[in-house]
């Protein structure tokens, strides 16, 4: 790690269609080997998908609704104190919290055999809009995890 300077973050260019970043992140989360228009066209399906199945108003809306539900407010970080290791409860920043939803998403999504990433997306969208599914049990696995270890909260840094 270097001690000269903190890494910058670069800006995520917003997706064509909608003009939204988030969009835009999601795509490129999706995107595999530099494929970038195979990403746009899941991405895109997915949420063309998730606006037939809700059958509710814009799918920015939907897609925010969902990451409302499944975003992690906590998690636990290893701390190393006098030769132990410790699992420290800390917040999660408002990006990271993005970045952990979509990644939980796209793995939970492509872990679904027999199903097109599309429509495997689509359903995990839905069912975190729904407040159910993969990716709302493992928000709350996390959330769990760090109630468990709130004794070591003192430790945060």
């Amino acid at each position: 790690m270097s001690r000269r300077r903190r890494a910058t973050k670069r800006a995520i260019i917003k997706d064509p269609r909608y003009g939204s970043t988030l969009i835009g992140q999601l795509i490129n989360m999706v995107m595999e080997r530099g494929k970038k228009s195979l990403a746009r066209s899941i991405v895109y399906g997915a949420i063309e998908r998730v606006s037939e199945k809700l059958e509710k108003g814009d799918p920015i809306d939907l897609l925010l609704g969902a990451l409302e539900n499944a975003r992690p407010k906590v998690e636990v970080k290893s701390k190393r104190i006098g030769g132990a290791t410790y699992q420290v409860p800390m917040e999660v920043p408002y990006a990271r919290q993005h970045t952990l939803v979509f990644r939980w998403m796209i793995e939970l999504a492509a872990g679904r055999k027999g199903v097109p990433m599309k429509e495997a997306l689509a359903d995990e969208i839905v069912d975190a809009y729904n407040n159910t599914g993969s990716v709302v049990k493992k928000k709350d696995e996390v959330h769990r995890m760090a109630q468990a270890n709130r004794a070591f909260a003192h430790l945060r840094w």
